[in-house]
């Protein structure tokens, strides 16, 4: 896929290093203020490390801040997170209505493990509607050629929160798949845009 859009990807991956190592710099106070408080809200490490999948199927470690309690935290992914989670902590709350527990992940974008945009990464075994998302479609791993994402075609979509229907989980991969099919520098942007538009009417996390 790369040999036929080279300058699409040369630029995407450009965008990915300017912006991520960017934001880091001009993030960087108040990263330091939200690891302050974590600290303070509970006990246990500030950020969140988890097994997920990478691009060609591989696996990447990926950043998050800590928002759950440190003895009930799903190191597999398994176990999705739902609304009212008694696994949240108050300030988790908080980071994942806003996406604050995301921001991390800018570093996984500067090492190149994920990209700003692309299929949201799953954690190995994830489960849709309790079954694996291979068994529920056959074609999930074909959103693994690309580079996970910060943000996606999906996301843009509202099409996020816990994968307990297998209506909205096939919806979601068919998103990545089209994203994966269809991706121009200019589909990228217009993500990007357009995830910014969503988180400043309010965003949906939890």
């Amino acid at each position: 896929m790369h040999q036929e859009k080279p300058l699409h990807f040369a630029a995407k991956r450009a965008l990915d290093i300017g912006i991520s190592a960017l934001a880091l710099l001009i993030l960087l106070p108040f990263l330091l203020v939200v690891a302050l408080l974590i600290k303070l809200d509970s006990p246990g490490p500030v950020l969140f490390k988890q097994e997920r999948w990478g691009m060609g199927c591989g696996k990447i470690r990926v950043f998050k801040f800590r928002s759950m309690r440190t003895d009930r935290c799903d190191v597999s992914g398994v176990n999705q997170t739902v609304r009212d989670d008694p696994r949240v902590t108050r300030l988790g709350a908080i980071m994942r209505r806003t996406n604050i527990d995301e921001l991390p992940q800018l570093l996984n974008v500067l090492k190149g493990d994920m990209s700003l945009v692309g299929p949201r990464c799953h954690a190995v075994g994830m489960l849709a509607a309790g079954m694996p998302y291979e068994e529920l479609v056959p074609e999930y791993h074909r959103r693994h050629v690309m580079r996970p994402g910060m943000t996606g075609l999906s996301q843009m979509r509202g099409l996020r929160g816990p994968t307990d229907r297998q209506g909205k989980a096939r919806a979601r991969i068919a998103c990545d798949l089209y994203y994966v099919d269809n991706f121009t520098i200019w589909l990228d942007l217009r993500i990007i845009f357009g995830t910014i538009i969503s988180e400043l009417r309010g965003g949906n996390g939890f």
